[in-house]
């Protein structure tokens, strides 16, 4: 049976996911949610500056994570335990037994023939925190499932797992990343170039033959598979291939139809709106998604919601309740 080693944790400089939201540690969902909204907005990388970008899509990165956690019950509620005592001489450590045996939670370590290593990622639009906490930790070996005695003969190394944010421009076009790796003990930085494929999507993993941990006994190495995160996006949810696109309209554009500008990844577009909309009623747009494994594209579908006026003025509340005076047809 594969020995594992005992667990550890690497020191890493703590993340506050609530101020990077500017929200409080009692914001509800709609609150986080539009904050998110707003800043992710803000600091898009194609609405600044061309000299802005570079600090632009850093920014954008860490409000999508700190989204990533906080808009997720139970990766909030983890992210909670950690408590307020973070601030440790020699950087961050979690409190005892955080983590362990929760989907999702906790550094996990390879159990390779060298007794376990850690690696330390750059590039993949995830801070160390993330990966340490909430990141795809470490794969099993191909030899590793706990059944008969350890072999005698070589051995391969461990897959190695971590996550990769890609945003939907990515996934629209493709792209190369450059990928960072540090093996733990090791002071060399060693960096790929990753291609991220048109129409990834979200959970594809993308492998790097044989950057793994290394085999035991002469064996072969482990591979490292990157595990795509698809970046929220303040105007877009995703489901599959197709966008989803919510609009807010006033009752009386909703009665009597109007024309609107939709954001799309490649630029607006008019949409009419016919008169008698009703709210979550769903337009579409052909080929205007992501994507698909066929090589066509998703569409884009812009979801009505009717916004109802909270406060009225006087004139306003005249004007409604003459309308609720007319006969009903």
């Amino acid at each position: 049976m594969r020995e594992i080693q005992p667990h550890k944790f690497m020191a890493v400089q703590f993340r506050d996911y609530y101020e990077t939201l500017g929200v409080s540690k009692t914001a509800g969902a709609d609150e986080i949610k539009s904050a998110f909204r707003k800043l992710a907005r803000q600091h898009h990388p194609d609405v600044v500056k061309p000299k802005e970008k570079a600090a632009a899509e850093e920014k954008f990165k860490q409000i999508n994570e700190a989204y990533e956690v906080l808009s997720d019950p139970e990766k909030r509620e983890k992210y909670d335990q950690l408590g307020a005592d973070w601030n440790q001489p020699g950087g961050f450590q979690p409190p005892p037994d955080w983590g362990r045996g929760g989907a999702g939670g906790g550094f996990r370590r390879a159990a390779g023939g060298n007794g376990g290593v850690e690696f330390e990622f750059g590039g993949t639009g995830f801070s160390d925190f993330f990966e340490a906490f909430f990141g795809g930790g470490r794969g099993e070996s191909a030899f590793g499932g706990g059944l008969g005695r350890r072999p005698a003969t070589a051995e391969r190394g461990q897959d190695v797992e971590a996550d990769i944010m890609v945003t939907l421009e990515e996934a629209l076009h493709g792209s190369t990343r450059q990928v960072s790796l540090r093996r733990g003990g090791s002071e060399k930085v060693e960096t790929y170039q990753v291609k991220i494929p048109r129409g990834v999507h979200e959970g594809q993993r993308i492998r790097l033959a044989g950057q793994g941990e290394a085999g035991a006994r002469g064996g072969t190495h482990g591979d490292l598979f990157l595990r795509v995160r698809i970046a929220r996006h303040p105007d877009f949810a995703v489901e599959g291939s197709d966008l989803i696109h919510e609009v807010t309209l006033e009752p009386w554009l909703a009665a009597l139809g109007t024309e609107i500008e939709v954001p799309t990844l490649e630029g607006d577009r008019r949409l009419k709106i016919p008169p008698g909309t009703q709210s979550g009623r769903r337009f579409r747009l052909r080929d205007r998604g992501l994507p698909t494994a066929a090589g066509k594209r998703g569409n884009l579908y812009v979801v009505t919601q009717i916004t109802i006026p909270k406060t009225l003025s006087d004139a306003e509340r005249k004007l409604w309740e003459q309308l609720a005076a007319l006969p009903r047809t």
